[in-house]
């Protein structure tokens, strides 16, 4: 005679795991959901973003400082080649402070992306062992490139202001400003993690792009001063060129601070933001299973 299963079925087992909040390991959580997990994990994301800035640079000899020698040398390969040789200063009558700038926030920014890329990939072992909103890791590089870029604004400002810039009260719309680009970023890191998730070997082709990004968001030129039309109205209002515009407007004189500007930033914030949270939720179950 065969023996009774005497336990709970499959659907009573489910009943109950649902009756005391158990879910299955690696499913998607509604987006309501999802985004309180995210808050609630809050501590742990600011944590995991102050020990990944504060550990990029510790093992060289000068530590934290290469967050500020890094761009000014290059500043000064770029001033050298740009500003002497190839003299693209037209339209601009700052061009140290022009330069500064660009180079302190692209650096910032690219950074964010290519590391944001990886974020998932990189970390995979924490991924499979550990229940938690995968957003965390590209969001978490997005806010340790801007704690890594706030020492550097102090001494950015500081050169600016020997270049010749007087100070106003649009300085004040400095920490503003800031907030929109990490606002951005985090959209940006969610998209490109997902991307590269998808698709490993375009983590080959982020730091190409961005590299090229460099080269047409007017880091060392003025857009409006080499590029008209069509053309210059795009490479003007991608938003790589906003923002490098946008922190202009706001340390520096020759810059007008519009609302055109301010839109234009906000809008690709939210657009990045929304977008990017979004694409990388609706992969959130897939994320450490190959």
């Amino acid at each position: 005679m065969a023996r009774e299963n005497i336990g709970p079925g499959s659907s009573e087992l489910a009943q109950l795991a649902y009756e005391h909040g158990l879910t299955k390991v690696g499913d998607r959580p509604r987006l309501g959901q999802y985004l309180r997990d995210l808050w609630s994990r809050r501590s742990f994301l600011w944590t995991l973003s102050h020990a990944r800035s504060y550990a990029r640079n510790q093992n060289n000899y000068l530590g934290q400082l290469w967050v500020v020698l890094s761009p000014l040398t290059l500043a000064v390969v770029y001033y050298l080649v740009f500003g002497v040789v190839l003299d693209t200063t037209n339209g601009l009558d700052n061009f140290p402070a022009f330069l500064i700038v660009g180079i302190f926030i692209f650096l910032s920014l690219s950074a964010a992306i290519n590391s944001g890329a990886t974020s998932i990939i990189n970390n995979i072992d924490l991924v499979r062992a550990l229940t938690f909103p995968r957003a965390v890791l590209p969001i978490s590089v997005a806010i340790s490139e801007m704690l890594t870029l706030l020492p550097a604004v102090g001494v950015m400002l500081a050169i600016v202001l020997v270049t010749g810039e007087p100070l106003t009260w649009n300085w004040l719309l400095l920490p503003v400003a800031l907030a929109v680009i990490l606002v951005f970023t985090a959209g940006a890191c969610l998209i490109v993690a997902r991307v590269v998730v998808a698709a490993r070997d375009l983590r080959n082709l982020i730091p190409v792009a961005t590299r090229l990004l460099r080269y047409v968001s007017g880091v060392f030129f003025s857009i409006q001063a080499y590029v008209s039309g069509t053309i210059g109205t795009i490479l003007e209002y991608q938003p790589f060129a906003v923002y490098l515009t946008l922190v202009r407007a706001c340390v520096m004189e020759e810059f007008a601070m519009t609302w055109a500007l301010w839109g234009a930033a906000v809008g690709w914030a939210v657009l990045f933001a929304v977008v990017g949270l979004l694409v990388f939720w609706s992969a959130e179950d897939q994320y450490g299973r190959d």
